[in-house]
């Protein structure tokens, strides 16, 4: 290699090897950074404004002192993203990071610091389990402040873009999906290479995969190649504009605008399966009208429709998702 990149090898043929996930955690290393530099992330200004004025001063700033403004921070905030991890699931994994894990750490960050912050972080790693208790508090407050607010709008764009992401794969194949993921991302034989401004390697993932996760707070692409990791590639997710935090009743109102507020109240709440009487019960209508609106929806690409034994379930296609999630 000629260049700094980071190969992720995979099997040519193993679809079942790459699959998407959610990070809360660093969703939140990146919110503290664009606190940290406003003007580097001119998207997140709207959202900035909102909150600027509600930061826990001494939690925010026991976290960005690990944290820092830009380049590596610990990969104890992100292992390993899942589909399903909540905020409560990341902050609880937390309180669990092993010792030595933590030491290791905070070792790559004193590698990376300098002065009173490297002084810092040096007294930290001194006492780890008392370190990841106080990181752990901190992130539950800097989080409660910053993005429990809008943790509804964020995780539509972020669930939005793996549904496309996914039918993309399904119509053209893993390669022009990854090829699609990022400028910096691309898929290279048999892997996929990110370009990096400072890092390079070969990661062999046979065996063990590749996890991709979209942000809607980082601008650039990030990697997680240290075991006990998961092989990850964090990459900016798409429909990402400055009005994206912007209150979820505006966005309710704007897709009713588009579709009828029944059916946007249905498509809002579709991403989870339910069944025709539960989106009525849950919509206030007649179960008629809850099946005459679910069967629109159907016709138009946005709801499907899948029998669970006696009972038929509803949920949002990926088309669904893209417009639920373009939406906020």
């Amino acid at each position: 290699m000629d260049r700094n990149v980071v190969d992720f090898r995979l099997a040519p043929d193993d679809i079942s090897a790459i699959r998407f996930g959610v990070s809360p955690g660093h969703e939140l290393c990146h919110a503290v950074r664009v606190v940290l530099r406003p003007p580097e992330h001119p998207l997140q200004w709207g959202w900035l404004r909102a909150v600027r004025d509600r930061v826990p001063r001494d939690s925010f700033d026991l976290l960005a002192l690990v944290i820092g403004a830009e380049g590596y921070f610990p990969d104890f905030f992100t292992t390993t993203p899942t589909w399903d991890v909540t905020p409560d699931d990341e902050a609880e994994r937390l309180r669990r990071v092993p010792p030595e894990l933590m030491r290791a750490d905070l070792g790559k960050m004193i590698d990376r610091s300098t002065g009173a912050r490297r002084a810092a972080i040096v007294r930290m790693r001194e006492q780890p389990e008392l370190t990841r208790e106080l990181i752990a508090d901190a992130w539950l407050e800097v989080w409660a402040a910053l993005l429990a607010p809008v943790w509804e709008q964020l995780e539509r764009i972020l669930r939005a873009d793996i549904a496309v992401r996914s039918r993309r794969i399904a119509a053209h194949g893993v390669a022009q999906m990854v090829g699609a993921l990022n400028q910096a991302v691309e898929w290279h034989g048999d892997a996929v290479r990110v370009a990096m401004r400072t890092h390079r390697e070969v990661l062999d993932c046979r065996g063990s995969g590749l996890v991709l996760v979209p942000s809607v707070m980082a601008a650039r692409c990030a990697v997680l190649t240290e075991p006990p990791a998961q092989p990850t590639l964090f990459y900016p997710a798409q429909g990402v504009t400055e009005t994206w935090a912007r209150d979820s009743a505006e966005a309710a109102r704007a897709l009713a605008a588009l579709v009828g507020p029944a059916r946007a109240a249905i498509l809002l709440a579709g991403h989870e399966p339910r069944t025709t009487s539960e989106v009525a019960a849950d919509g206030g209508l007649a179960v008629s009208t809850a099946s005459h609106h679910l069967t629109v929806l159907r016709n138009a690409g946005l709801m499907q429709s899948t029998r669970d034994g006696a009972r038929v379930r509803h949920v949002r296609t990926p088309l669904g998702e893209a417009m639920v999630g373009g939406g906020v």
